[in-house]
């Protein structure tokens, strides 16, 4: 008798990374997926950025408020889309228009090099890059939870961020280090061409999921054919859907606070460091540069810690904890800000924060959706992405700018953040036990019975 694929001898490379024999090629599409993704945003990032502080630190207010209204106009028109195509269709197109937007504004920062035009232009290309930076990753982490079991996604979503942190240090090193010799505009191309990467990998990924369902096996190894087949099913629902089901469930509620607290947290960082780097460094191509060498070094702290420390900390703490660990490392960090707020505890804190949300925090996130019918992985789970995260972008900014208007510096807005942190961390509690509740649930239900009417079959 043919053992399982589960009894199989494993090469040194899957003993090494966790991985099951039967993952291998997949794991390495969605890293490589993931990879094209955040490089082509960490090309244009530190572009974002200056273009933000070039506009005026004072106008980033008006900055956030104009890429949530975005978000408003976009959702339905992204859920109107996923309820009428297939995945792969509808992930195609999302990244096709894209990379249309980026042709578009190449054309526009090569034409308009001065004057107001040219600070509108930066300030409407800082909107799109917010837009553009959720989308892009929301519809990569729905893609992923669609194909990934719970009990995969702890064991590999750390390993597949691995590809994402390697292509953050690969887009922001292309800016560190050729912005002195092309144009943003120039630079824009590689996102282009980056994009087109992901395309092609979401393509091969789609079809080795069909072939594994095609040979009697499915992504997980064999054991749930009929959710592979389910996979390919269209959606169907309304454009307004997604909005519905977060606000009738509690755990949905859950997570978009998780979202909320934690972007509030980051808006207040955010504009503390537009404050202290509009202080510390005069120009252009200063400031350009120490963006992308944050990055660059919240993205290298990053790998180290996927490769060495997220597995075995999802595996030894859980999904609860190691959910709880980003809130207490901010209360700490907001502590410590508050009390010397200076570009180098700043520093200290960014790449700290930024790496460990990254590393751990995103990854463990992105399970909590497994455990949810295709419908909130892709609608639902992109309310939460843009809306809510963009809501959380607008509360801290007008919340920043009201308390700097009383009066308060860096160090008591920074301070006003630690009794925030400490809700973020009992929300974070609260979501992993549920998580575990529902997982359980889910192990011990009996699979969804497909349909048979042309593409109307349950995506449940």
């Amino acid at each position: 008798m043919t053992p399982p694929p589960e009894s199989e001898p494993r090469t040194l490379v899957a003993w090494l990374t966790g991985t099951r024999p039967e993952e291998g090629r997949l794991v390495l599409l969605s890293a490589l997926y993931f990879f094209f993704i955040l490089s082509a945003y960490y090309v244009i990032r530190p572009i974002r950025e200056e273009m933000a502080v070039a506009g005026g630190v004072e106008n980033i207010p008006w900055l956030f408020t104009g890429t949530l209204t975005a978000m408003l106009l976009v959702h339905p028109i992204f859920a109107a889309v996923v309820s009428r195509w297939t995945r792969r269709r509808f992930v195609t197109i999302t990244y096709r228009f894209f990379m249309l937007n980026l042709l578009v504004y190449f054309v526009l920062l090569s034409v308009v090099t001065d004057g107001a035009a040219s600070v509108w232009v930066g300030r409407t290309f800082f909107v799109w890059i917010s837009v553009f930076n959720l989308f892009v990753v929301s519809v990569f982490w729905s893609f992923m939870t669609d194909i990934f079991r719970e009990r995969q996604s702890r064991r590999l979503f750390g390993l597949i961020g691995v590809g994402g942190t390697v292509g953050g240090i690969v887009g922001s090193s292309i800016t560190a280090f050729l912005v002195g010799f092309l144009s943003p505009a120039t630079l824009l191309l590689f996102s282009v061409l980056l994009l087109e990467g992901a395309v092609v990998c979401l393509k091969a990924l789609d079809s080795r999921c069909a072939t594994l369902k095609e040979a009697g096996g499915s992504p997980d190894g064999g054991r749930d054919a009929s959710r592979a087949e389910a996979s390919e099913a269209v959606i169907g629902g309304s454009a307004l859907e997604g909005i519905r089901r977060v606000l009738a469930s509690p755990y949905l509620l859950g997570i978009g606070a998780f979202m909320l607290l934690f972007t509030i947290g980051s808006t207040f960082l955010y504009n503390i460091q537009a404050d202290i780097v509009a202080r510390t460094f005069a120009t252009s191509a200063e400031r350009t540069s120490i963006f992308a060498r944050i990055d660059l070094s919240v993205n290298v702290l990053t790998l180290f810690t996927q490769l060495f420390l997220t597995g075995r900390i999802l595996k030894w703490l859980g999904v609860r904890l190691a959910l709880g660990i980003l809130p207490v490392l901010s209360v700490l960090g907001f502590l410590a800000l508050g009390a010397a707020p200076v570009f180098a505890v700043f520093v200290v804190f960014q790449v700290l924060r930024r790496a460990g949300n990254f590393a751990l925090a995103v990854p463990t996130r992105e399970v909590l959706y497994t455990v949810l019918p295709r419908r909130d992985k892709y609608k639902a789970k992109n309310f939460n992405d843009l809306f809510v995260y963009r809501a959380g972008d607008q509360i801290g900014v007008w919340s920043f700018a009201g308390l700097r208007a009383l009066g308060l510096g860096s160090s008591a807005l920074a301070l006003t953040m630690v009794p925030l942190a400490g809700l973020w961390l009992m929300i974070a509690l609260w979501l992993g036990r549920r998580q575990a509740e529902l997982a359980a649930r889910r192990r011990t239900a009996p699979l969804p019975r497909a349909a048979s009417a042309g593409g109307r079959r349950s995506a449940e």
